[in-house]
């Protein structure tokens, strides 16, 4: 019998047993089922209004997820699993909704057998093991260094998305940005940050074909005095710096009394001195170009154009950072301190630009630059703005396969040979865990069944033939094309997945999948909104209610 509904008081509730597993597994599936059509090559889009009226075209698992507002619990945390999905490895945030989905799905025949849910758990933890190593006998190593081999798996990766329609250009933007930033620890271990110094800038105008990797940066800045100072400059030496070229003005409020006339000239002179002075450190170097974070006074700017020296002031501290890579320069705190070592001098050639009705200032032509900036044009936000997601996860797969250079195959082939290996395994254990292993084994086919669903073909035939292939746990590349819905050869066709994204979603699926089962008892702190009219809630004590009224008690308000 399901455990009944217990009313702690009038704002805490409490629902236990089994109903708490069913309501879990079926909010779960609810959320799998909302992103199932936008897995693989022919997958539909989905058109989201964001809570700012705006309006977002995507067949991202992240970003359709990232827009529900879902007031179920368990609901809300199979969304957070597709974030950590992204953060983590950038990729697979669809198949990793589909599969906690199935393992739940397949869990809830255990629980109506009245399985406890430890024994479930324990078995989806071994055939994680299981298939995490069945996993490293199929995975290829590859050389980093073969562009085309590195370009085919980018691009077997981001098959799926809105932008394969475009050919390789995705592909080669996120090869290249990602090699630019790749920094070399030693030990065969390299390091790629892609969210600090990769700047994806987007300019609605023009064809998405002008998009390019700039090995350099660019930004949405002129030079403070535009008549005076050059616009273009070949082979700069620039200073960069994150301290104000102005007068210091006092942290409080500051009353100075003057009791002679002459004292105020030479107040104002002490502050011309001060900011002279400042100019003069930075000119003893000799720069071409100067860039400040903070302010810089019109006196200053008088001083630089008089030495023809360039300025730029009020820059982002990122932007900074990222010049600073490119070009080899150092960001300063005081003038005083500049030494020649500080000045950057890697960079090729600085311009300004006007591109539709706005300045960008490009720090390009960089010699060895560790940052970059990817310039996207097309024809609106909305476009561009689906391309910068396709593009950050072109550039995480690129990521993955610099830090760990090994593939397994796609099409759902991978998950097939993982499903064949469980199930031959599953007839030497013994016990009660047996049946949930087998149903484990069985869970991982819900990726190529959900590519053959949304291919179009007839999915019971082309299930069972694959099935087949990979019974006796031969055939290991054999898969579905998501785009014809043939089975093939994943080699012949290069579909390709980075191990380091397969191994993530099954390990964040099943990890989940066993969080969810683990929830015995929803207990909600919410007050619940009372009828219009009704006096005060009564002091009573806990009451148990039957389980006819469990059915009305509303958990969580709407």
């Amino acid at each position: 019998m399901n455990a009944p509904v217990v009313v702690l008081s009038d704002s805490v509730t409490r629902e236990s047993g089994s109903k708490v597993h069913h309501a879990n597994i079926q909010a779960s599936k609810a959320v799998a089922d909302v992103i199932r059509t936008t897995l693989g090559p022919r997958s539909m889009l989905k058109m989201l209004l964001d809570a700012s009226g705006g309006i977002v075209v995507t067949n991202d698992g992240n970003a359709i997820l990232r827009e529900l507002d879902v007031a179920h619990p368990a609901a809300k945390s199979m969304i957070e699993l597709s974030r950590t999905q992204d953060e983590e490895v950038g990729d697979g945030t669809t198949s990793v909704i589909i599969l906690a989905g199935e393992f739940l799905h397949v869990a809830e025949a255990f629980i109506n057998k009245k399985y406890h849910p430890t024994i479930i758990c324990r078995a989806y933890v071994n055939a994680l093991e299981d298939s995490i190593s069945a996993l490293d006998k199929i995975a290829m190593s590859i050389d980093v260094n073969d562009r085309a081999t590195m370009l085919d798996l980018v691009k077997s990766c981001i098959g799926t998305k809105f932008t394969s329609q475009f050919g390789d250009l995705i592909a080669d933007l996120a090869l290249d940005a990602t090699k630019i930033v790749g920094v070399d620890l030693g030990q065969g271990l390299r390091e790629v940050d892609i969210k600090k110094y990769i700047k994806v800038e987007k300019i609605p105008g023009g064809q998405l074909e002008d998009s390019k990797v700039l090995r350099g940066v660019m930004f949405n800045k002129d030079v403070v005095a535009p008549g005076k100072m050059r616009r273009k400059i070949l082979s700069p030496r620039i200073i960069l710096l994150d301290c104000p070229l102005e007068y210091k003005k006092g942290e409080n409020q500051t009353n100075a009394e003057l009791l002679r006339e002459e004292d105020w000239g030479v107040l104002l002179k002490m502050e011309e001195e001060y900011i002279e002075n400042l100019c003069m450190q930075i000119l003893k170097f000799k720069p071409d170009i100067v860039i400040t974070e903070k302010g810089l006074s019109d006196l200053a700017c008088h001083y630089f154009s008089k030495a023809g020296v360039s300025a730029i002031r009020r820059l982002r501290k990122t932007d900074n950072n990222r010049i600073a890579k490119a070009c080899g320069a150092v960001v300063v705190n005081r003038p005083d301190e500049l030494q020649e070592s500080d000045v950057g001098t890697g960079c090729g050639l600085f311009e300004v630009k006007k591109i539709a009705d706005e300045f960008f200032a490009f720090i390009v032509e960089c010699k060895d630059p560790k940052a970059c900036t990817v310039l996207l044009r097309g024809a609106s936000k909305d476009l561009l703005n689906e391309v910068e997601r396709n593009l950050q996860d072109a550039m995480s797969v690129s990521r993955n396969i610099l830090k760990n250079p090994k593939l397994v195959p796609g099409g759902g082939a991978a998950e097939l040979t993982v499903s064949a290996a469980l199930k031959q395994k599953s007839s030497s254990i013994e016990g009660i865990e047996k049946w949930p292993y087998e149903a484990a084994a069985l869970a991982f086919e819900a990726i190529p069944r959900t590519l053959a669903q949304n291919c179009g073909v007839n999915v019971i035939r082309t299930m069972t033939a694959l099935q087949g292939k990979h019974a006796n746990g031969e055939n290991s590349w054999i898969g579905i094309d998501g785009s014809t819905g043939d089975i093939v050869d994943m080699r012949e066709r290069k579909i390709w997945d980075a191990y380091n994204v397969k191994a993530q979603t099954f390990k964040t699926a099943i990890e989940a999948a066993c969080m969810i089962l683990r929830i015995d008892d929803i207990v909600s702190g919410i007050k619940k909104r009372q009828a219009p009219g009704s006096g005060p809630p009564s002091q009573s004590k806990p009451k148990l209610e039957d389980e006819g009224d469990a059915d009305n008690e509303q958990m969580i308000p709407e």
